[in-house]
């Protein structure tokens, strides 16, 4: 019976020992943040998005006069720059918001799409409707960027 209890307390001793060392001390990370250079990065970029976002009375005014083919150069060329540097910005956000960027980007480009295949059909309400949406993806974007980015 002793035999029985010294290898029980061997057992023990060994489960005891691996249990311990299989467990560490809790290390609390900091949360992550933007480096300065990332913020660099997004500060290059972000202030043409915002100059799209400012003209957006300008693309409206397009759509409702049935000027489809200024609405083509304008989704094409400005809009078109603000999706760019929306894709450039999203590969120095946080982790976190990179998903949610990288979709709000594949949004603006379909209603972009959308927009372009209106103005080629002369559809007011299409192009107006993917126009409004186009600028709340925007806007949606921009409220990822960390503070005083925008």
């Amino acid at each position: 019976m002793a035999r029985q209890r010294s290898v029980l307390s061997f057992i023990l001793v060994i489960l005891a020992t691996f249990l311990i060392s299989c467990g560490s001390p809790s290390v609390a990370t900091a949360p992550p943040t933007y480096t300065p250079d990332q913020l660099e990065k997004i500060q290059e970029y972000v202030t043409d998005i915002v100059a799209v976002r400012d003209r957006s009375l300008e693309l409206q005014q397009l759509i409702q006069n049935k000027q489809w083919i200024n609405v083509g150069n304008f989704i094409h060329g400005p809009m078109a720059e603000a999706r760019l540097n929306m894709t450039y910005i999203t590969s120095n956000l946080l982790p976190k918001e990179q998903e949610t960027a990288r979709k709000l980007g594949r949004d603006l480009f379909e209603h972009l799409v959308k927009i372009d295949q209106a103005a080629q059909a002369g559809k007011s309400e299409i192009a107006v409707s993917n126009y409004q949406a186009a600028y709340t993806d925007i806007n949606k974007f921009l409220q990822l960027l960390p503070p005083n980015q925008e």
